[in-house]
């Protein structure tokens, strides 16, 4: 099991990059994370949903997703409340305290989950979720040390030099943890290094002789690591894809889903992809705006219009702009978001943006799965993830054709679209289609998944070259 010092250590990239590290090896490998907090969700071949890192960490040994390996997953809403999916499926919404109160009876869903996992496997690569030492969260846990020490899992600590500080984000972990976890953690890796590796070898022993524990290697950092799909959506601050000539802008909502839709975009060499933060303007001179997915469209079609983006894109499509909507993007573009039955917040009816005449309203039933049809004349493929119908009769226009079935809508004039299917930019010839209509003479000619490929053997290459790989297997073993 991989625990880290604190969020945002490299956890997920590191075990995407052991899992396919272990599975060129020869080994059947699965990924497993018992609790995740992540707007960024994959959906399983049986009908669930997991955290996207999960999704690529699958991807990394081989696997199709299951909902087994992540049986819960916090899908935050507001500051202090979340919707809750366990094994795939949405339980209801819970407050921090109210969810704290939940976990204990979460745990024997978490070690089912696990031992499905586990089945006919040589190995499992744990992920755990924050830091080790959230020593005051201890009693309920369920992601960290509650779950090493159920599931009896050997641990190895993750810490993140680029941030600093990492000697004492080591030591500190060791003297918060009870002599039980400590004697459960075998080693470290230090994580994201810069420079000279021999500047630091003093601090190894330094640490060794603080802690007990071993390391297991300094791994530099992954540049590469960018193209691969992000969990937290903390990556976005600041975030820019390419410098070409096609400018696509992705206004940033409060809370934006399902954000690793845009990869695809962002990687190709002919387009620039801009992430607009809270409080600048949409760019006047792009040439797409996409309205991303969120996991409440009404209250995050509130703060797109608290932050005067309404009016930006009204003027963007006055000059000949091209909009497009993803699930709650779209259903934003529609003429009204109705939510009667206070599905995703407090019951109500908003007047969403008017750009395409369609109307949603929010149902009890959440559509999860994976689909495939037609767009643009191309293949596309991908999931469905959303609560809610929409109708009007821009959607006698759709955008796609999905399993037979029509999905979005087009505006009269052919500048405004929108669909629900999230991943369709994935498809190669669907994305070159597109990019290809907003600028003539020019296209991507991205092969996207092959990248993707590239990049998780290239980790994995890189893994074996700076860890300590015989020595981590060995632990997995209950030989170290």
């Amino acid at each position: 099991m991989l625990q880290g010092t604190g969020s945002d250590v490299g956890k997920s990239l590191l075990a995407a990059g052991l899992c396919r590290a272990f599975t060129l090896r020869g080994l059947k490998v699965a990924p497993f994370k018992p609790q995740n907090m992540s707007n960024n969700a994959a959906v399983t071949a049986d009908g669930g949903e997991i955290g996207r890192a999960q999704a690529l960490q699958a991807r990394a040994c081989g696997l199709a997703p299951s909902r087994h390996m992540n049986p819960v997953l916090l899908k935050p809403q507001t500051e202090v409340g979340a919707q809750v999916v366990v094994q795939g499926k949405v339980l209801g919404n819970a407050g921090a305290r109210d969810y704290h109160a939940l976990k204990p009876s979460l745990l024997p869903r978490v070690l089912e989950s696990f031992a499905e996992i586990g089945r006919g496997r040589d190995l499992v690569i744990v992920e755990g979720a924050g830091s080790a030492a959230e020593v005051n969260l201890r009693s309920a846990d369920i992601a960290n040390m509650g779950f090493a020490e159920a599931a009896d899992v050997p641990v190895v600590l993750v810490a993140d030099i680029d941030r600093g500080g990492v000697i004492a984000s080591l030591v500190g972990t060791h003297v918060l943890l009870p002599l039980s976890e400590q004697a459960r953690i075998k080693g470290w890796i230090i994580n994201k290094f810069r420079g000279d590796p021999a500047l630091f070898l003093p601090a190894v022993d330094m640490i060794a002789g603080r802690t007990g524990w071993r390391s297991f290697g300094i791994l530099p950092w992954f540049a590469d690591a960018a193209r691969l799909p992000a969990e937290d959506a903390a990556s976005l601050h600041g975030r820019t894809g390419g410098e070409g000539a096609i400018h696509i802008a992705v206004p940033r909502l409060s809370r934006i889903a399902n954000f690793d839709d845009f990869d695809p975009l962002a990687a190709e060499p002919d387009v620039r992809l801009e992430f607009i933060a809270p409080g600048q303007p949409l760019p006047a001179g792009a040439d797409l705006v996409i309205l991303p997915g969120s996991k409440a469209t009404i209250p995050d079609l509130e703060f797109f219009r608290a932050q005067g983006w309404d009016i930006d894109l009204l003027a963007h499509v006055r000059r000949g702009g091209r909009v497009l909507g993803i699930c709650a993007g779209y259903q934003m573009l529609g003429r009204a978001v109705a939510d009667p039955q206070g599905i995703e917040g407090a019951p109500g009816q908003v007047a969403g943006l008017g750009l395409l005449d369609v109307a949603t309203v929010m149902t009890g039933e959440k559509t999860l799965r994976e689909v495939e049809g037609v767009g643009l004349g191309q293949p596309v493929r991908g999931y469905e993830m959303h609560m809610g119908v929409t109708e009007g009769a821009d959607a006698a226009r759709p955008l796609l054709i999905l399993a037979g079935h029509p999905d979005g809508a087009v505006s009269r004039d052919g500048r405004v679209m929108g669909c629900y299917l999230h991943g369709l930019f994935a498809a190669d010839d669907f994305r070159h289609a597109l990019l290809s209509s907003l600028r003539e003479g020019r296209a991507g000619g991205l092969a996207y998944e092959a990248v993707v490929e590239d990049v998780l053997d290239g980790l994995a290459a890189h893994i074996e070259r700076h860890l300590d790989v015989e020595a981590l297997l060995a632990i997995a073993r209950g030989e170290g």
